[in-house]
C-alpha cells in the first residue's frame, strides 16, 4: 500500500508540473499576442501614414505644375532691349603676369552710360507704354 501511495503522489506532482508549465506557456503566448496586435496596430498606422504621405506628394506634384504654369505666363522667350542697357559691360581683366595697370578713371570712363526709361508724365494715356 504505501507503493500505491508514492505512486498516487509521484502523479500527483508530475500533474501539478504539467498544470505549472501550462500556465506559464500560456502566459508567455498571451504576451506574444499582445505583441503581434501592437505589431499590426503600428502595420497599420505606418500604411495610413503611407498612404497620406503618397496623396501629399500627388497634391504637391499637381501644384508644382499649375505653379510651372504660372511662371510659363512670364517667360517669352525675348530679351529685352532694356537689359541690355542696365547692364554694364564687361571688361577684360588684367592677368597675373600683365605688368601693365590701367587707371580706375579709364575703365569708368569706358563704360557705356546707362539709359534712362523716358516716362511721359502729360499723357495719360498707357496704351502706348
Amino acid at each position: 500500500m504505501q507503493r500505491v501511495g508514492t505512486a498516487i503522489q509521484r502523479v500527483t506532482d508530475i500533474m501539478g508540473e504539467i498544470a505549472s508549465a501550462s500556465n506559464e506557456q500560456s502566459r508567455g503566448i498571451e504576451q506574444v499576442n499582445q505583441a503581434i496586435s501592437q505589431m499590426d496596430e503600428v502595420t497599420q498606422q505606418n500604411a495610413a501614414l503611407v498612404e497620406e504621405a503618397a496623396a501629399a506628394a500627388g497634391s504637391m506634384e499637381d501644384q508644382a505644375k499649375q505653379l510651372t504654369a504660372a511662371v510659363d505666363v512670364f517667360r517669352t522667350g525675348r530679351t529685352f532691349a532694356i537689359e541690355a542697357t542696365i547692364r554694364a559691360p564687361q571688361t577684360a581683366k588684367p592677368t597675373i603676369g600683365n605688368k601693365r595697370r590701367t587707371s580706375t578713371r579709364a575703365l569708368k570712363s569706358s563704360a557705356a552710360p546707362r539709359k534712362a526709361a523716358v516716362v511721359d508724365t502729360a499723357d495719360g494715356d498707357w496704351s502706348t507704354f
